[in-house]
């Protein structure tokens, strides 16, 4: 019988439809199921394969392991992870996770997918029971330091419970000493525990609020008051009793009193699934909307609110909120910020990131805002901290209205990839303000007669009839000469020699005849440009250094007529931005050259009232080699 893992066992949920394949040869778990079972052979999974480096990233095995057979969601996406059964074993042992039994193996399995999804079994090291909950089953988590809880934790606990949230706590403990450690009231120190209940029971006139825990081992309880033996369930109506499952059984399972429960232990995680990870039928589900982005060094990767320069080059999300909870006159909404990818990195040296973010109100005007927003206007809500974990989340309540999402990396210029999650009790709308790109480019100008031109202007026709002849034209290397002539006059312009490669673009834009020159007429025009971007480029060389810095190049490009995404951004970055993320003049010019002309020739072929083009491929080449 061959065998073909892609799920915890026979009886497990199964993946959700939509759940992007990952194996390399493109084929879901299902495809390749069905292969082995046509071939009547056991699948070897050559993605993962039976060697040290699927084990360890960073050191050799201390032991010689043996891969014997025995006889998921991630960063808010479904992944179809496929494994073969082969798993390391020493002395016929599994050398990670096990069950008691020794002939059962999904746990095992199960562990091999979650180490595949991550590069290695050691990538796997320092985990936690936050990170394990949303990984196996898409949710959002929040912590919760039951000294300091919100006023209303008891009614969050009973919300979550409701919505099929996973719920746990435990007791922290101070050195590795405690870890196990039992307390006089037979609680487990460094324990992870289960919430499986809440509710109130009648006890002599009085409501007093309960709490149901249960210990994964199967047994040792809390037995303090209302533990399953304590005195104060003798004074409860047997129907109560039966409402709320109390027995005296050794089972790991017990009711304590809510006070009790906050002062013995010290913390509570809630994992709140999202709606595809629920049943149709489940009450009080959460709205979830998700944002994928990235920050990038020199254009997205702005740091956090410290550093004002390039805070407000951070993504930026609009969130709109337009419902209240139910009899209230605010809306509660969970936020949680995810690095990506950070495990699967550690082989090359990287570690968690420190992250966070931080929520504006948001202004009447759309798009994305600029420093002096930051500048004049504090956050109205932030995570409680910036810290190097897989992610932040907070709870907030905020009342209807319309707000912007900045999520960051403490420091800038540090690089990953993101997932920023937005549950909210009622419907909320949310959209990427640097998403979309906006061209506003002035109509050209109308020719001028050579009796209208200006004192400047008869100076260029002469120098430019000197350089280009009778037929008052010039090549693109004349055309180097002549505006390096001119511009290197200026003596509030501090710039380098203009390049071959800006005058042949610059030609490319404005030669309408097609014939690699220039005529005078079109340089004239041209020069009117030049004088505004001179201008631009001088107000965002800021130290007048001779340089911008490529975080400014946003603004300059607006100024300029360009709002561009965020991914356009990036690539502009990365071609015309040297290592220190700065652009010279001849860089800036090269910049709005090839985007005004990529502009202008798409504004010509467009559809009518439509952003879309056709081309063939004669034409997508003509053009390609033309911008």
């Amino acid at each position: 019988m061959p065998y073909l893992h892609g799920s915890p066992g026979p009886q497990a949920h199964s993946v959700p439809k939509d759940a992007r394949a990952t194996h390399s040869s493109g084929q879901s778990f299902e495809q390749l199921r069905q292969g082995c079972l046509q071939a009547g052979s056991l699948f070897e999974d050559v993605d993962f394969p039976t060697s040290n480096a699927s084990l360890f990233y960073s050191e050799r095995p201390q032991v010689p392991f043996v891969w014997k057979r025995p006889g998921f969601w991630q960063h808010s996406e479904w992944l179809d992870v496929v494994v073969d059964d082969r798993l390391p074993t020493f002395r016929d042992r599994l050398v990670f996770l096990h069950s008691a039994d020794h002939s059962e193996f999904w746990s095992a399995l199960l562990e091999k997918a979650y180490a595949k999804l991550n590069g290695s079994y050691e990538a796997l090291k320092g985990g936690s029971t936050i990170e394990a909950m949303e990984d196996f089953t898409g949710g959002v988590a929040e912590t919760f330091p039951t000294a300091g809880a919100p006023h209303n934790f008891y009614e969050i606990l009973g919300k979550a419970l409701k919505r099929g949230s996973l719920l746990g706590c435990s007791v922290d403990i101070r050195n590795a000493a405690e870890c196990e450690a039992r307390t006089p009231f037979g609680i487990i120190k460094g324990h992870a525990y289960t919430i499986t209940g809440i509710d109130q029971v009648n006890f002599r006139g009085q409501k007093i609020e309960l709490i149901r825990v249960r210990n994964p081992w199967g047994q040792v309880e809390w037995n303090g008051p209302w533990s399953d033996s304590a005195p104060e369930w003798r004074s409860v109506d047997p129907a109560e009793q039966e409402r709320l499952c109390h027995t005296a059984l050794d089972d790991g399972e017990f009711w304590m009193a809510f006070k009790d429960f906050k002062a013995h232990f010290d913390k509570v995680e809630i994992c709140n699934l999202t709606p595809d990870a629920l049943e149709e039928d489940t009450l009080h589900r959460w709205e979830v909307t998700v944002h994928q982005g990235s920050w990038v060094r020199g254009s997205t990767a702005g740091g956090c609110r410290n550093f004002l320069d390039t805070f407000w080059t951070n993504p930026q999300i609009k969130l709109s909120l337009t419902e209240t909870d139910e009899g209230q006159e605010e809306c509660t909404l969970l936020v949680a910020l995810m690095q990506k990818g950070r495990r699967k990195l550690r082989r090359l040296g990287a570690d968690m990131l420190t992250i966070g973010y931080a929520i504006y109100q948001s202004p009447d005007k759309d798009g994305h805002l600029n420093r002096d927003f930051f500048r004049y206007h504090a956050s109205l809500a932030r995570s409680k901290t910036f810290i190097n974990l897989r992610e932040v989340s907070d709870r907030f309540r905020l009342p209807p209205g319309e707000y912007v999402l900045i999520p960051s990396t403490f420091e800038p210029h540090q690089e990953a990839d993101f997932c920023l999650r937005v549950f909210s009790e009622k419907k909320a709308t949310s959209r990427d303000l640097d998403g979309s790109v906006d061209i506003d480019l002035p109509e050209p100008p109308e020719p001028t007669a050579p009796e209208q031109e200006t004192e400047e202007e008869q100076q260029f026709r002469v120098l430019f009839q000197k350089i280009a002849g009778e037929d008052m034209e010039v090549t693109a290397e004349e055309l180097e000469y002549v505006l390096n002539a001119v511009l290197k006059k200026k003596k509030d312009f501090q710039f380098k020699k203009l390049s071959l490669i800006s005058c042949r673009n610059i030609i490319s834009l404005m030669d309408a005849s097609g014939d690699g020159k220039l005529e005078f007429s079109e340089f004239r025009v041209f020069w009117g440009k030049l004088k505004r971007w001179m201008s631009l480029f001088l107000q965002f060389d800021v130290d007048k250094s001779g340089t911008m810095s490529s975080y400014e190049l946003r603004s300059a490009l607006e100024a300029a007529g360009f709002q561009l995404s965020s991914r356009l951004l990036q690539l502009v970055v990365l071609r015309y931005a040297d290592e220190d993320l700065q652009l010279d003049f001849d860089d800036f010019l090269n910049c709005l050259v090839r985007l005004e002309n990529a502009s202008r020739v798409f504004q010509a072929l467009s559809v009518k009232s439509k952003d879309v083009m056709h081309l063939n491929i004669n034409e997508f080449i003509n053009l390609t080699m033309n911008i």
